[in-house]
């Protein structure tokens, strides 16, 4: 039963009071916020490393629970400090206006016992869009708290978030606009 119970956390979960019995927060240290953008021939591979989250649980009422996340953009590591400090300068995600990416849930729609789509704002470069997250659980909660899931979406589109370089490094850089974000997120119960 405590198996469905935390499923429903994430998959029922959705907008509602902080009347919530239970938190579960993000662990960095166990969990990766991911993306790929193909240029050219290749493909970059890149994440960031300091990030937040919270999933607020009301076992009663699921449709009460929440999950946010932060993402400091100024932790983009795509293992060339070089391409990293271009993608944080004002051409790019100008991390000093806008330093953070958030995600907030505004509803849920479970798709099997261990799965479902969380639809939610998320805000990159000061523009919130819809955005449907596909939930899967890969570790139910252990005895110690913690649990582990894996996280899709669609391809974001760059020119939707305003990410876009001057029209001729656009034109000469031969980077797609979408990015593929892959997420696996450990949670542990907040004390």
């Amino acid at each position: 039963m405590r198996i469905r119970n935390i499923i429903a956390v994430f998959v029922l979960g959705g907008v509602g009071a902080a009347s919530a019995a239970e938190s579960y927060k993000f662990d960095p240290s166990g969990s990766t916020i991911g993306f790929s953008v193909h240029q050219f021939l290749g493909t970059t591979l890149g994440k960031f490393t300091s990030f937040s989250g919270r999933i607020e649980v009301d076992r009663e009422h699921p449709e009460n629970s929440s999950v946010t996340a932060q993402i400091d953009v100024r932790s983009i590591d795509t293992r060339i400090k070089k391409r990293d400090d271009h993608l944080r300068s004002a051409e790019f995600f100008d991390v000093e206006k806008f330093p953070r990416m958030t995600f907030r849930s505004r509803s849920v729609k479970r798709t099997s016992p261990q799965s479902g789509d969380i639809l939610g704002d998320l805000t990159i470069h000061g523009v919130t869009k819809p955005i449907t997250l596909h939930v899967k659980l890969l570790t139910p909660i252990s005895e110690t708290g913690r649990t582990r899931w894996s996280v899709t979406t669609d391809p974001i589109t760059r020119r939707d978030f305003n990410l876009m370089f001057t029209p001729g490094a656009e034109s000469v850089s031969g980077i797609s606009q979408t990015v593929a974000i892959n997420i696996e997120i450990e949670a542990k119960r907040a004390q």
